[in-house]
């Protein structure tokens, strides 16, 4: 990675001419090369600054992203790929509908509602209708609120939340088949997660939520490719959505963390919205000085956003979690459960517990003391002692009351946590020392959820079934999750949203399909 403040060191940007050497731009297969925009890059690398040495210009990023969006065809996408896809928004509609009835999404309807007509988008889980820009924030909060979404370990990027809210948000008033919101969500998870590795973990560890700020270009690619856009007007889209993204990490704990996922679904619908219109960005806003990366990173690494691309996809790296609450948790929650089951561990057992983790455990889930139930999703103590308290971390095990089970307070006050950069953040040590001077140790090397041990089709089906109870009618929620299953052969993509809507006193009985 390349400092941003060091632009003459060996570790500078890289050259466009290098950049473009190594990039699989070059070889891949149905991408003309070089494209107009990379010969002008090409050209440009070769002239000398004034001061005689070459230039440490970085690469026309944006450009080729966009001229890739445009040219990625679905043939171009491998079967396990779409697979992938698919499973990621069967996770997306269960933890959608699992979070349409939290106070967070009943507030921000409260606020929007009145500012909607009645005829607008359907939700899933909710009988209100909204306007489309609307009908993507909300459904992007109720995607992220539980924290039981998806994510790509490698940037904790939750992939569909700002994605494919925006998408089944203008699949109702731009009609598409079930392919091809398949394929533009793939592209718009491709540019998210591609971006995401560009700039973690400096970006991460300025305090931005890197969920929202990359959503909002995840959703304005996926957005400009159902609208079948061409390469300059996603280019203004992603000029559009750079000086839109954002989202801070002190949000943790507090409605406005999925607040965060539902802007970037939000704003990269409008950035499009706007770009299709004519509404102009800045080239290279992503690249440029005071563009993206320069304002929110203090390193980057180019070759992440075009290195392999349309060789392989981004989508195929997508997890889902068990548990719901922040990923870097998930190896101490496994652990834990593992001892309560194999060593029959009880809270009266226990002396103490010695977490030894990621930094990543601190500096996001070091919540102590936590209030409400928001707070324990970023607590790693209260994860470890409801973990052992109740048997499991479900939606359950973070409301306000479980957080203030005066057994759970008890025994997280008995947790200690160690941090170790040499330990993975899908991973973790955990320590009980018992009453009677026994010592259990577990290791968890790949929690449960992640590549390593992933969740099955018919795990994910359970947490849909689970998370679907008191939201939808059995056999509406059996419908819904069959039709989601086989996305990738309907007509119309927005079935869904139509079909996991609550039906409204005035629809009385009427099939919603």
């Amino acid at each position: 990675m390349a400092n941003l403040s060091s632009g003459s060191s060996k570790n500078s940007s890289l050259t466009r001419r290098r950049f473009l050497q190594r990039s699989s731009l070059a070889t891949a297969a149905g991408l003309a090369v070089p494209f107009p925009a990379m010969a002008a890059g090409l050209q440009a690398a070769a002239l000398p600054q004034s001061s005689g040495k070459p230039t440490d210009a970085p690469p026309p990023v944006t450009r080729i992203l966009a001229d890739w969006v445009v040219r990625c065809n679905r043939s171009d996408v491998p079967d396990a790929a779409r697979k992938e896809a698919v499973r990621s928004i069967v996770n997306f509609v269960a933890v959608t509908l699992g979070g349409s009835n939290e106070d967070a999404v009943d507030t921000a309807l409260a606020a929007l509602v009145p500012l909607s007509h009645p005829s607008g988008n359907f939700l899933f889980g909710r009988a209100e209708r909204l306007d489309p820009l609307r009908a993507a924030l909300v459904s992007g909060i109720s995607s992220h609120v539980l924290d039981f979404d998806d994510t790509d370990l490698r940037t904790i990027v939750h992939p569909a939340g700002s994605v494919a809210a925006a998408l089944f948000a203008i699949c109702q008033m731009h009609p598409m088949s079930g392919a091809d919101f398949l394929h533009a969500f793939i592209v718009g998870v491709e540019i998210e997660c591609r971006l995401g590795r560009a700039i973690y973990p400096s970006h991460y560890d300025m305090g931005w939520h890197i969920t929202g700020t990359c959503g909002a270009f995840g959703a304005a690619a996926a957005c400009a490719k159902a609208l079948n856009f061409n390469a300059h007007q996603t280019e203004m889209a992603f000029g559009i959505a750079a000086t839109e993204a954002a989202g801070l990490q002190i949000t943790f704990g507090s409605m406005s963390k999925s607040l965060n996922v539902g802007r970037g679904a939000e704003n990269g619908m409008l950035a499009a919205l706007f770009a299709a219109k004519g509404f102009t960005g800045t080239e290279g806003s992503i690249e440029g000085k005071y563009g993206y990366v320069y304002a929110t990173s203090r390193q980057h690494d180019y070759l992440a956003l075009t290195e392999g691309l349309n060789e392989h996809f981004e989508i195929s790296h997508n997890t889902y979690k068990p548990f719901a609450c922040g990923i870097v948790i998930h190896p101490v929650i496994d652990a834990m459960l593992q001892l309560r089951s194999a060593d029959r561990l009880t809270p009266a057992d226990v002396r103490s517990i010695t977490i030894r983790g990621n930094p990543l455990l601190l500096q996001l889930t070091g919540k102590k003391e936590p209030k409400v139930g928001l707070e324990g999703k970023f607590s790693v103590y209260h994860s470890a002692a409801v973990a052992l308290v109740r048997g499991y971390a479900g939606p359950a095990e973070y409301t306000d009351e479980a957080v203030n089970d005066p057994k759970v307070v008890a025994l997280r006050r008995l947790v200690s946590l160690r941090v170790d950069p040499s330990v993975r953040s899908d991973e973790a040590f955990v320590t009980v020392t018992t009453v009677d001077g026994r010592t259990l140790d577990k290791h968890v090397e790949h929690a449960i959820g992640s590549l390593e041990r992933p969740l099955t089709d018919s795990d994910l089906n359970e947490k849909y079934r689970q998370l679907c109870k008191n939201i939808l009618p059995e056999s509406q929620s059996e419908d819904l999750l069959a039709r989601v299953w086989k996305l990738e052969s309907a007509g119309d993509a927005a079935e869904l949203p139509r079909l996991g809507a609550k039906k409204t006193a005035a629809e009385g009985s009427r099939r919603i399909s």
